[in-house]
């Protein structure tokens, strides 16, 4: 057992300070030390977030109003999906709990609409149930006080914005005010015994250290030789180029939505932040070289006059991410890949079960195992969740797409091989069985915007609900539920009508 009094996290950037932050909330008590090299520059390629770090903001009573004008921020409602299904189609997936008042059957009565009006495109599923995409469409913004629609914005929004000044500001404004002891060191020696880590540089010496280095994975990687599962065979992308763009036409460019688009071997991220656009294209080197993945990029955005940066990523998680008295927090961990959004969800998701996990005096093995279930567990549902992108594409344009479409994503698809029903597995026992998706998961979003229906004309037909002779009669069951569809659209349509624009919006309520 260890008795945890003073804590030393290895690793600044935007994992580092908000692990330092984190723990001074919880443990103002505790002696917390952040040693941060002053010679390594961060990832930085964490620029969007989604709707769980307003839970992490509001347990560490951080206001937006207090960062987001130092951190060239905005608000994001939604992530866009461009060409993942189809060239040509594309659809939302918004933050919050779909609106299902009034409906027959939940989220099942879009899929009927979809099936007795196949002209129907899957993007309007997220319009139909989905107050804030009258907002999203017209590219407005306004806090809902007085709940004009049923959308919560408080909770039901995240943001985008540049991780390396957010590190910046959790350090100046929150850390270091409360206690958090920083030094600005290379960590050149390690030294350990029976227990884990011992020392660093033969001076600093903790009851808990908590590695925050990135890929390098300093401690538990490099130092304690922890394996590293790779989850190479389930995500196809390994590799990235990023640059920041300049805004054209700010108060159009400047959007409420995180925009994924796929081309050649990959896609690529459009993040609109206050000054500037970050943008990247996530690929895989299996199918590409770099340097023609840099070309690819530079044509899809129609110039080559920016500063380019690759990234290698590590994509996967170690075996164990509490060994000894080391624990892994960020990309030290494990990491999936940037899309939808999961970077820095890991590190605040992590960092929730880091302090569950130190609430008892003394930590014992059970603890540290917990920990590292209670992560992989999250970390891989939601890998497979990324994993579901690629596995519903009709993409097969490239040899990239193509071998997306003949890969076997889950081998307890086809096995029967006991395990959570979490992904893969959620989502085809959801189908199967129950013939609707869970409304708090996103996979329902992404089965609609991939034609991935769980009911359909086919299963009506299937159990005697309908048949060549009455579907004109099953129609008409249905039509006022459509028609709720529309009249709820027109209407939260008109409420966002004449609100600002985001960009109005910001320049008014962060920018002033």
């Amino acid at each position: 057992m260890i008795d945890l009094k003073d804590i030393i996290i290895v690793g600044g950037g935007s994992a580092g300070w908000m692990t330092a932050a984190t723990l001074i909330k919880q443990f103002p008590n505790k002696n917390i030390c952040l040693i941060e090299s002053p010679n390594i520059s961060t990832i930085g390629v964490g620029e969007s977030t989604i709707g769980g770090i307003r839970n992490w903001t509001s347990y560490l009573n951080i206001d937006d109003k207090q960062f987001l004008k130092q951190t060239d921020g905005s608000y994001k409602l939604s992530i866009k999906f461009t060409d993942f299904y189809k060239k040509g189609q594309a659809f939302h997936y918004p933050f919050g709990d779909p609106f299902l008042e009034g409906t027959k059957s939940g989220m099942n009565d879009w899929w009927h609409k979809k099936s007795l009006y196949t002209e129907t495109p899957n993007s309007d599923y997220a319009d139909c149930i989905y107050p804030q995409m009258a907002i999203v469409n017209q590219n407005k913004c306004f806090y809902n006080e007085h709940n004009e629609i049923p959308f919560n914005f408080k909770r039901d929004t995240a943001y985008h914005f540049d991780a390396t000044k957010f590190a910046i500001w959790l350090r100046d404004n929150y850390c270091i005010p409360k206690g958090v002891k920083h030094i600005k060191e290379d960590i050149k020696t390690i030294e350990q015994d029976e227990n884990g880590i011992k020392s660093l540089n033969n001076r600093h010496k903790g009851d808990l250290y908590i590695d925050c280095t990135g890929f390098k994975s300093l401690l538990l990687g490099d130092a304690l030789k922890e394996p590293f599962e790779s989850y190479a065979d389930m995500l196809p992308n390994n590799s990235a180029w990023a640059t920041q763009l300049p805004y054209k036409n700010k108060q159009e460019e400047l959007k409420s939505y995180t925009n994924c688009t796929a081309i050649q071997n990959g896609w690529v991220w459009n993040i609109p932040l206050w000054s500037r656009i970050g943008t990247g294209y996530v690929y895989s080197d299996k199918f590409v070289d770099d340097e023609t993945a840099l070309k690819q990029f530079q044509e899809h955005l129609g110039t080559k006059e920016l500063q380019f940066r690759k990234i290698k990523m590590r994509v996967g998680i170690h075996k164990r991410l509490w060994v000894k008295n080391v624990v892994a927090i960020g990309l030290s961990g494990g990491f999936i890949e940037p899309l939808e959004s999961n970077g820095l969800f890991s590190v605040h998701e992590f960092l929730f079960r880091l302090i569950r996990n130190m609430q008892r005096d003394k930590i014992t093995q059970w603890d540290r195992d917990n920990y590292t279930f209670q992560c992989k567990r999250l970390f891989r549902n939601f890998a497979e969740f990324v994993g579901l992108h690629y596995a519903l594409s009709n993409r097969d344009d490239t040899e990239y797409w193509k071998a997306n479409n003949k890969k076997t994503w889950e081998e307890k698809l086809i096995n029967l091989e006991p395990n959570f029903n979490v992904g893969f597995m959620a989502a085809a026992f959801d189908r199967d069985r129950n013939y609707r998706f869970n409304e708090t998961d996103g996979i329902h979003c992404i089965a609609a915007g991939m034609n991935w229906s769980p009911a359909d004309l086919l299963t009506s037909s299937y159990f005697g609900h309908i048949n060549e002779n009455n579907i004109e009669d099953y129609k008409k069951q249905w039509i006022p539920y459509f028609e709720k569809f529309e009249s709820k659209k027109k209407k939260w349509n008109n409420i966002v009508k004449n609100k600002p624009s985001l960009y109005e919006f910001l320049l008014k309520e962060i920018y002033s």
